[in-house]
């Protein structure tokens, strides 16, 4: 089948930009084939199991702080188990599960995967909706827009866990020295960035064409709604990649970069940090989980240190503000799970305790999207270190994840990621406008949807 060809191409990820920064990959107990990196085998986990008279759940994850997540869930479990192993970061782990899917065999139970590739695994079969396995008792423990991530149609594939809402990070020193305030408005952002380089100051910012995850938020910002699908109709799909907010937001960064107001510099390489280090940039617009990527490549040390802080994202319209976000993991339920049921309680239990989410936002290993910590008052009123003490979350990332409303992602997400990141390549090149590069995507993933079989309205 046609569509299942796209799905065993589009599984076989390499990690994207978004991924690498909210999940830094810590090695683990993971390698080798599905078969034999665990899977349904609970003889393999990489913790150690002490209520052995209780059922098992395996499953596979890449948090670095899985093994206090796994442990923290089983002492506090008297029902069920969990069989932990690292098979692998994102990409690694996604082309095993696929080898596990075409194979029909060595899937775990439960697996760990981002939000915006749920849907490539959905249209194989490979997940379990997980709906009538619990969902109304742990619906209000999440947002509305947190629920969208992970649903498809009116089925619900995975339970939400962190989250990426977007903000502008920026460098007090530079804003300082050339008297500029945090911009509200696209607008002010570009004529903020006009003055500091009219002064000699460095970019105000960096289109990089790695970052199409990113690009598609912004240009949801701006009112784009890229893909609609619906499992009830499995043959069709919309694909709106240039209609006027698409065009506008590539136009607009096309034209910053042209200015010569930002650079175009591919984002997570050591040159990219280097830059950020030494000032090279006034701001990164990035998510909650940038902090601690960050802070792990070496950024906010040293000379570094006390310069940062960060504001809400600009806005087209600063009286109606849409907030969106860019990142986020989720637990499935894999159709290879011996009990579903089960499984499902533990994806819907698993990192939703305290002592969990505490550790996780207080390393800033993830921006929870559990309620229970999204409003806490030591989350909410936390001095964060990496901004000089400022409460980011009250200020910033808190009132972001609440407005956040969700998107719609595509079967074949990592298709449109790559056609996307080509056209920006030739935004950023000068060999087409913005506007020129959203007819030729939108004309580049309509008729790869169309070679899959779909009809696209």
């Amino acid at each position: 089948m046609k569509r299942r060809n796209l799905i065993a191409a589009s599984a076989l990820l390499a990690v994207t930009g978004a991924l690498a920064a909210c999940s830094p990959d810590q090695g683990g107990g993971g390698g080798g084939a599905a078969g034999d990196a665990g899977g349904n085998n609970a003889s393999s986990c990489t913790n150690t199991i002490t209520k052995k008279e209780l059922p098992v759940v395996t499953m596979w994850g890449w948090y670095p702080n899985m093994q206090l997540v796994v442990d923290n869930f089983n002492k506090q479990n008297g029902e069920v188990q969990i069989c932990w192993t690292n098979v692998g970061q994102g990409g690694d782990e996604y082309q095993k599960f696929q080898t596990a899917i075409s194979a029909g065999t060595g899937a775990p139970d439960v697996i760990m995967v981002e939000m915006d590739r749920i849907p490539t695994f959905q249209i194989q079969n490979a997940l379990v909706d997980i709906k009538k396995f619990g969902y109304d008792k742990v619906k209000a423990n999440y947002s509305e827009g947190a629920w969208k991530d992970v649903s498809v149609g009116d089925a619900v594939y995975g339970v939400p866990v962190d989250g990426g809402p977007l903000a502008m990070i920026y460098r007090k020193d530079i804003f300082d020295k050339y008297k500029i305030t945090p911009p509200k408005t696209w607008a002010e952002y570009e004529q903020a960035a006009q003055k500091v380089k009219d002064a000699g100051g460095p970019k105000f910012g960096d289109l990089g064409s790695n970052v199409p995850a990113l690009t598609m938020a912004l240009q949801i910002q701006k009112g784009a709604a890229p893909f609609t699908y619906d499992p009830a109709q499995p043959k069709a799909i919309g694909v709106k990649l240039n209609d006027q907010p698409s065009k506008d937001v590539l136009d607009y960064w096309g034209g910053l970069a042209k200015k010569g107001l930002v650079g175009t510099q591919d984002q997570f390489t050591p040159e990219y940090i280097s830059g950020v280090i030494n000032g090279k940039y006034a701001t990164y617009i990035s998510a909650a989980w940038a902090p601690g990527y960050l802070t792990g490549a070496g950024v906010g040390k040293g000379k570094d240190t006390g310069k940062f802080a960060v504001a809400p994202l600009p806005q087209w319209d600063p009286a109606n503000p849409v907030h969106v976000n860019w990142g986020g993991s989720a637990f499935s339920v894999t159709s290879q799970a011996k009990n579903p049921e089960l499984a499902a309680k533990v994806a819907y239990g698993f990192y939703a305790d305290k002592e969990s989410l505490t550790d996780g936002w207080t390393n800033q290993i993830i921006f929870p999207l559990n309620l229970s910590a999204l409003k806490a008052p030591e989350f909410v009123d936390a001095k964060v270190a990496f901004f000089d003490g400022q409460q980011a979350n009250k200020e910033v990332y808190v009132p972001a994840a609440d407005g956040y409303k969700g998107v719609t992602y595509s079967p074949f997400g990592q298709y449109y990621f790559d056609a996307m990141t080509k056209q920006v390549s030739a935004i950023i090149d000068g060999s087409v406008t913005g506007s020129q590069a959203a007819d030729k995507l939108q004309e580049d993933v309509a008729a790869y949807a169309k070679e899959q079989g779909f009809t696209v309205q």
